[in-house]
């Protein structure tokens, strides 16, 4: 509003932050209430064009120093309402009263491909991620989409600090080609692959490229789902689009600020397990089952628990363990330019001994504006990250090493190996000594010049850089069971990536008059990454003192290693926006990509788009309905692709092979794959059908969304047969081709919903969100009805069944005296697994008695309630996955009862012939595991997934120490979690790169749950 000729209410100025009164005529004192009436504390007060400003007190006064000349303007803005301009003529004698209209969540900015939309104006599918959820403390940035983004799944699949996460977005489109979002950092796009951040030299879980990213940096997360919105990204699309733009600097004001936490964190839970003396009686009782009978081990050095309750490995292995994070940032500006500053330190220790992740990170964001035509904007981030990562086999060691060995020996070294028949490593001593490191440093940049031809009118170049060096370091010492044999073995593995960008757009953005508007874009953009990686090992030193540092005094030559590869995309991409009267919204979108991956003939692919929005709120027929703010119905439909497989897969390769002619060793190269010239793109074309409703002027927001989507010629891999010759020399592996084969259909619906319950002094905002997805093999090749890729684990691809289904055996209870001996072991003892005959041939074979298993979740949930009431803040953020399935190859594993390894506590209840009424089999010396549905259990949970209680301290504390704001917390992650699993965590996967074989629960570094304590500081 404009003050001027207008009548005010006359009061004395109000002294800032105190609540007395003063006299004078150098300050503008007012009041920021919201639409009911009452005050406003914390509201931002702004002398636009300068760097004064305040905060209102908590009666939602304040006073600041007026300008030396008239007229000028005060900005006021506080989270959650409309941002409010007031123009001053002259210094007003009375109170100003300032009244804040509810932020309406449709008329937000969101950030879409090239550019910036209103929410209102948008045809596609777009969400973004609350701001209540962004402040959790997490080491990479796309665990915050769990439970907050209806239609992303978020799978954990590995606890390692720093370790990895899967993300799909509205299901899995394809089946052996990459399946995670396209990331845009700053728009900069990257597929977030894991072979960034891996030379090949670590055991264990791969470190994410996107924990480089400190999450303190990030001022916004917006995910683009539908074809409208992915098809400018064209051929990296199809997975979904995440843009995620950093923290800028304000011309309005500056201020510094440092966010700090410090917690700890612990296993969820451990899984019960055998002590000492009960292992070694189902020892005894599976020998004698089998004929055969026991003694203890003949050893020297230390002594065996046979009797008591020996070592608990979980107990040694597990830790509380620390968290840390120091972010500090100075935000600046000016008309012109504005600067943003921040630097990141965070640590945390793993809940597994001797395992942490480190991050230094730096970031500088400038946007200056040279003159009236001419902006350059700058995006820069450095980063150096460090992780000792547990080697893959410690989970499985600490669940089956036999609770009667102890951890060290007589003389307080560490044993080695266990003397039982399943020789496993002493855990404990492998986390200890084993060094398993992962060092990255990464730079993630862009420079770009904005030029303005003529009104709306303007011409974009950016140039963009992400490289990224990884060096791996590990060593095994004698001193090891895994590096015993070899008298220590050491490697040391490098990559280098360096991955360049340069994009050119002309953009046109006008109203050309009332009712028509036209936002537009076009543009040309090439991208190419090269990656080089070496590896050198050695073995057999005379001492482990130099570790990996001195590889020439290993004694054993093992051959280096080393690599090269690259690949480009060029492409052409066309958008337009146009709207009529705030009714009518159409988008056209194109987008033609060249990629280097493909086939001479097939290296370009075309992706459109189209989408239609109606503003029914705007029609005149509409007015009659006063309690509904805004209802749009939006519709889309679009193709986007896929070209994320290695490079080189439609050229012929060779490989290194020795040959011995006459006793005489020569080398020589020969083909190691098939060449497919006519590989080209695996294509998505997805529908999508939504509404945007706002109720009681937009207090209630409601998105809703239907989609299909069908994903045709699959970049599917086929194992070349052992008669072409063909293999992979070094990995001893059958050589595979990419074939563009299969279909795959995901369809679901998806509801958002924000509701601002109390407006008042006490706030209570509640978001909730529902994702349903149904998953589909439609097509395999072919004479192909199904791929088994591992013939001894329980996953399969199968027309007809959703991706990553499992194929097992039934169980039918426990074989009695006297029943038929229905399994597949060759053990048919009484007390034995028995299985259902379902073909009906009287015995089980792998062929005719299988049956596939659906283990996708029945649908997802996020429910966050957040609460204020002068100063104080409460987050409660509730996460479930309903109806999955996980086949817990752990529980497997120590339900075996071979007595070679430690076992469930489950197996107290096993059959006898004294305890035949149970479901537990009995123990015998038979180590074959059989794959059935006993170990598939219901991964449903319910979780409390973040709690977060703060306090913001009066203004009227700190002003007199310079502090503009001061917050304290306390966090909590994980905190509870309602499941029937019995597992460590149901949220876990075994590879979240491989989707055939995903939900399976075998060795994964288990989750945490973690407390905080942290305090944000503003100068």
């Amino acid at each position: 509003m404009i003050i001027k000729n207008l009548r005010l209410i006359l009061l004395l100025g109000a002294l800032a932050f105190t609540g007395t009164w003063v006299q004078g005529q150098d300050v503008i004192s007012g009041i920021v209430k919201d639409e009911t009436g009452q005050g406003l504390p914390g509201a931002t007060v702004v002398e636009k064009g300068s760097s004064k400003y305040v905060q209102t007190d908590l009666d939602g006064k304040f006073s600041i120093p007026a300008a030396k000349e008239f007229p000028f303007t005060i900005q006021v803005n506080i989270t959650g309402f409309q941002q409010q301009e007031i123009e001053i003529y002259e210094l007003p004698t009375e109170l100003v009263e300032i009244v804040l209209k509810t932020a309406n969540l449709l008329d937000e900015v969101v950030v879409i491909g090239y550019g910036e939309q209103k929410r209102k104006d948008i045809t596609g599918s777009i969400a973004s991620v609350p701001l209540e959820i962004k402040s959790q403390p997490v080491a990479s940035v796309e665990r915050l989409l769990q439970g907050s983004v209806a239609g992303a799944v978020v799978t954990q699949t590995s606890g390692q600090p720093g370790g990895g996460v899967s993300v799909q977005i509205r299901g899995n489109n394809s089946i052996t080609a990459g399946s995670d979002p396209l990331y845009v950092i700053d728009g900069f796009p990257i597929n977030n692959d894991y072979s960034l951040a891996d030379a090949g030299v670590t055991d264990g879980s791969k470190i994410n490229p996107l924990s480089s990213l400190s999450t303190a940096d990030v001022e916004s997360i917006d995910v683009l789902k539908d074809a409208s919105a992915t098809a400018i990204y064209g051929s990296r699309g199809a997975n979904g689009v995440v843009i995620i733009t950093t923290k800028s600097g304000s011309k309005d004001k500056s201020s510094i600020h440092y966010d700090a936490f410090y917690g700890t964190q612990e296993v969820i839970r451990t899984i019960p397990l055998l002590n000492a003396g009960q292992w070694w009686a189902l020892r005894k009782d599976a020998a004698a089952n089998s004929g055969k009978t026991v003694s203890i081990p003949n050893i020297s050095g230390y002594s065996l628990d046979t009797t008591g309750v020996g070592t608990d490995w979980q107990d040694a292995a597990f830790r509380k363990a620390s968290q840390q994070s120091h972010n500090l940032s100075i935000l600046s500006g000016s008309e012109k330019t504005r600067l943003a500053v921040s630097g990141n330190y965070f640590k945390q220790n793993g809940i597994l001994q001797n395992t942490d992740f480190r991050r230094y990170s730096a970031r500088v964001n400038l946007d200056h504006n040279y003159n009236d035509r001419f902006r350059i904007f700058a995006s820069l981030n450095a980063s150096n990250t460090k992780a000792n990562v547990a080697p893959n086999a410690i989970v499985g060691n600490l669940l089956q090493t036999p609770p009667a060995l102890p951890i060290y020996q007589d003389n307080g070294s560490f044993v080695v190996n266990s003397p039982f028949e399943s020789a496993l490593q002493n855990p404990i001593n492998s986390l200890y000594n084993q060094l398993n490191e992962t060092i990255t440093n990464r730079f993630l940049g862009n420079i770009s010049g904005e030029y303005t031809i003529a009104d709306g009118l303007k011409a974009k170049v950016l140039i963009g850089a992400d490289v990224v060096g990884n060096k791996q370091n590990r060593y095994l010492p004698s001193t090891t069971a895994e590096g015993q044999a070899l008298s220590g073995n050491a490697l040391v593995g490098s990559i280098f990536t360096n991955n360049w960008l340069n994009e050119n757009t002309l953009s046109y953005d006008k109203d050309i008059n009332d009712k028509n508007r036209i936002n537009a874009v076009v543009g040309f953009t090439a991208q190419k990454s090269q990656s080089k990686g070496a590896i050198a090992e050695a073995a057999g030193f005379a001492t482990d003192a130099f570790e990996y540092n001195n590889l020439a005094t290993g004694i054993t030559n093992i051959a280096p290693r080393s690599l090269a590869s690259a690949w480009s995309l060029a492409s052409y991409l066309g958008r337009i926006n146009y709207i009529f009267d705030d009714r009518y919204l159409f988008t056209f979108t194109l987008r033609a990509d060249g990629s280097s991956r493909f086939g001479e003939g097939n290296k370009w692919g075309y992706f459109p788009s189209a989408a239609f929005g109606w503003n029914l709120n705007n029609e005149k027929f509409f007015q009659q309905f006063k309690k509904i703010s805004l209802l749009k119905l939006r519709v889309s439909a679009g193709s986007t692709g896929n070209q994320s497989i290695p490079p080189y897969q439609s050229l012929s390769q060779l490989a290194y092979f020795r040959y011995n002619f006459s006793n005489t060793t020569i080398s020589g190269y020969a083909p190691n794959t098939v060449p497919n010239p006519n590989l080209g793109w695996e294509k998505t074309f997805q529908v999508d059908a939504g509404i945007d409703l706002g109720l009681f002027k937009n207090r209630i927001s409601i998105i809703a969304d239907y989609y299909y989507k069908r994903t045709t010629d699959l970049l599917l891999t086929r194992t070349v047969a052992g008669t072409s010759g063909l293999s992979d020399f070094y990995n001893g592996q059958a050589s595979v081709v990419y074939q563009n084969i299969g279909e795959v259909s995901n369809q679901g619906i998806e509801l958002y919903i924000n509701s601002q319950n109390t407006t008042g002094a006490f706030k209570w905002n509640t978001i909730f969100i529902f994702a349903k997805n149904t998953n589909k093999i439609l097509n395999l090749g072919e004479n192909v009805n199904q791929i088994i890729p591992v013939i001894s684990a329980p996953s399969i691809a199968k027309v007809g069944s959703p991706l990553g289904s499992f194929i097992v055996y039934k169980t039918d209870g426990i074989i009695q005296q006297g029943d038929a001996a229905l399994t597949p072991q060759q053990n048919k003892s009484p007390g034995g697994q028995k299985y259902k005959d379902i073909n009906g041939d009287g015995v089980i074979t792998q062929a005719g008695d299988r049956v596939v298993i659906d283990n996708q979740p029945g649908f997802t949930t996020g429910l966050t309630n957040t609460f204020n009431y002068k100063g104080f803040d409460l987050t409660v953020f509730f996460q479930a996955s309903i109806g999955g399935k996980l086949y817990n190859a752990n529980r497997a594993n120590l339900e075996l009862g071979t007595g070679y390894v430690n076992a469930s506590q489950v197996m107290l209840d096993r059959w006898t012939p004294a305890n035949t009424n149970t479901d537990v089999k009995a123990a015998f010396q038979d180590p074959a595991i059989t794959i059935s549905d006993r170990f598939i259990e219901d991964a449903t949970y319910y979780r409390l997934k973040n709690l977060s209680f703060g306090y913001n301290l009066p203004k009227f504390l700190l002003s007199k120490a310079g502090i503009d704001g001061l917050r304290i917390y306390f966090s909590a992650q994980n905190l509870v979690t309602w499941t029937d699993y019995t597992g460590y965590d149901p949220e876990v996967s075994l590879n979240g790169q491989s989707l055939i074989n995903k939900g399976v629960d075998q060795g994964v570094y288990p989750n945490n749950k973690s407390y905080q304590v942290g305090l944000s500081l503003s100068f």
